[in-house]
């Protein structure tokens, strides 16, 4: 049993995220913070309160963070997924209420009543919750399993600025700090998620699972990757998110190399880049594992097969 907790922008993507982990029994799910990136922090709390009461899941606590990053103006990408986040699908308001708690408050009490070494942090937003939490008890750092994060790129350089990825563009102060905290990292970058297109024989395979989930998410995807299909010119967008959990249950899916990662903090111009020493000419030290390589076929039969045990509830 891997026990987690996802902290999250929803956002279509980190949705299909969160029911994924709820479709996986290896999984334990401890609870969800959320974080201003995809869209604004109301938004973002809401969304993951209508995906636990799509997959019937209420009993799991969600807790509201950051609305903004640490330092920085506010970014969002209301561009692709939407002005809720949630566009392509209409979900019923939620009747589930976020818990009073806040993110940072929540992971440091939950990382130091559990034994060290027994929670991972599957992190699908800006690090900005986290990096409160270590700032408030830089204790936790020892006690955190694993980070497992979509952000960043190598040669793909970036998707919301010419360098940066936007995860990292969203707050690089926050990530940052905790790729300098010591915990150790599992990144999935740009390089993996591009090579993932959410193509129509995919989400036609998707949409035609029982249960009712699979149709919610294709069309999530279908809303969320036009903004992406018609960038590149690809058959669907790539899949972001997933992969993190994806990595958890499937790491034979994946391969990469330990290298350093550091993110610009300081030029106007490059600011959020994720500087990978992927040929190791730095004597920096190796402080994660930086994904590149995937079997995409095998991703998308995993994530098929999985959101085909899931149900939605009657009204």
């Amino acid at each position: 049993m891997t026990r987690i907790i996802i902290d999250t922008d929803p956002g279509q993507d980190d949705a299909v995220t969160i029911l994924l982990a709820l479709a996986s029994p290896e999984i334990e799910l401890l609870g969800i913070t959320t974080v201003a990136g995809n869209v604004s922090l109301g938004h973002t709390t809401e969304n993951a309160l209508k995906t636990l009461e799509l997959a019937g899941r209420t009993e799991i606590p969600v807790h509201p963070g950051a609305d903004r990053p640490l330092r920085r103006a506010p970014i969002d990408a209301s561009h692709v997924h939407g002005r809720t986040g949630f566009e392509g699908v209409e979900l019923p308001a939620p009747r589930l209420r976020a818990r009073e708690e806040p993110a940072d408050s929540f992971l440091v009490r939950t990382l130091m009543e559990n034994p060290p070494g027994s929670i991972t942090l599957c992190c699908i937003g800006p690090l900005t919750n986290i990096a409160l939490a270590l700032q408030r008890e830089p204790r936790i750092a020892e006690r955190i399993e694993r980070i497992v994060t979509m952000i960043g790129a190598w040669s793909e350089l970036g998707n919301i600025t010419p360098c940066a990825e936007f995860n990292a563009a969203a707050d690089p102060d926050a990530a940052a700090l905790v790729f300098a905290s010591g915990v150790p990292i599992v990144v999935v970058p740009l390089d993996v998620t591009h090579q993932l297109h959410t193509s129509r024989a995919r989400m036609e395979r998707l949409r035609a699972l029982p249960g009712g989930i699979g149709a919610v998410v294709a069309d999530w995807f279908a809303f969320e990757k036009r903004f992406e299909a018609e960038k590149f010119g690809t058959d669907g967008g790539p899949l972001h998110d997933p992969n993190t959990v994806l990595w958890l249950l499937r790491p034979d899916l994946y391969g990469g190399r330990k290298v350093n990662v550091m993110f610009e903090t300081e030029s106007a111009l490059t600011a959020g880049m994720s500087v990978i020493d992927w040929w190791g000419v730095t004597d920096r030290p190796r402080n994660a594992l930086v994904l590149r390589d995937v079997d995409a076929d095998g991703v998308y039969a995993e994530l098929t097969e999985r959101l085909g045990r899931l149900e939605r509830p009657s009204a």
